[in-house]
């Protein structure tokens, strides 16, 4: 939105969401939760099945896009997981967990995905979640 405005940040949006689209199955869900935000809800067998869908939707939007007239933009991808049952039963406790495990991917570096552990929160925290 800074460097190439709304109408281009708008079309980027929509492609994200086709890749990350492409990556799941018919039965899973993609939406975005606001911002540059997505989540993903699907069933899966174990963490390491996650863990390649994972990889899948970060190697296809690290693909460049073309926007209009704007060829080859490039982002990064930062991707936080959260598995029901083991990290809670409420739907807002599993997105705050996967945003909590997203900030520790964006801080390794661009590219990553982590999945959360109770370790990544403080103490005081842990009542609140």
């Amino acid at each position: 939105n800074d460097k190439l405005g709304h109408d281009v940040g708008d079309m980027l949006l929509k492609a994200v969401a086709e890749r990350i689209q492409a990556c799941v199955r018919e039965t899973d869900t993609v939406s975005r939760l606001g911002g540059d935000e997505f989540t993903v809800i699907a069933s899966v067998q174990n963490e390491q099945d996650f863990s390649l869908i994972a990889q899948k939707i970060i190697d296809n939007v690290n693909k460049p896009f073309d926007l209009g007239p704007h060829r080859g933009v490039h982002i990064g991808t930062s991707i936080g997981i959260s598995l029901y049952p083991q990290h809670g039963g409420a739907a807002n406790d599993l997105i705050r967990k996967a945003d909590t495990a997203m900030y520790v991917a964006k801080n390794g570096g661009k590219n990553r995905f982590c999945v959360f552990e109770d370790s990544m929160i403080e103490e005081g925290e842990r009542e609140d979640l």
